[in-house]
């Protein structure tokens, strides 16, 4: 890392389970889910001389959201997210779902109504990371 870079201030973690996604190009990703979800900066660790971080800490609907850059010589390889979702509890789903659809998320499954009652639509976002909006229907 750089000397003369900083790292920005700790921010407290809110919520009580916070999800800490490896991605390639965490800083990148963060200024993606600023546009996609709204998220907000809390504090992140200065990229290395390669552009890696291995810390973001992002405010995302209420909750915080950790990322890091993959470091394999560190025992962290690259791997394609796999197996998780992330749960986006929405207030207006239909807008919501389309600020990240025209920031740059794919569709697997359009919002609708579920048996369960509420709606519920799914989402890729560019780092291959799923995102599961749902939204009470009272």
């Amino acid at each position: 890392m750089s000397s003369e870079a900083q790292a920005t201030p700790k921010a407290a973690p809110k919520g009580g389970l916070v999800a800490y996604l490896q991605l390639d190009g965490a800083v990148e990703a963060a200024k993606f889910y600023e546009k996609a979800f709204g998220a907000e900066l809390a504090a992140m660790h200065p990229p290395d001389e390669q552009g890696r971080t291995m810390h973001v800490h992002l405010y995302v609907n209420g909750s915080s959201l950790m990322l890091a850059d993959f470091y394999p010589e560190h025992g962290q390889p690259k791997l394609a997210p796999q197996g998780f979702s992330l749960a986006y509890m929405a207030s207006d789903i239909h807008k919501e779902f389309q600020r990240a659809v025209d920031a740059g998320c794919t569709v697997t499954m359009p919002v609708q109504q579920m048996f369960w009652g509420d709606l519920y639509g799914q989402l890729k976002d560019p780092y291959g990371v799923d995102w599961a909006l749902n939204q009470p229907v009272d």
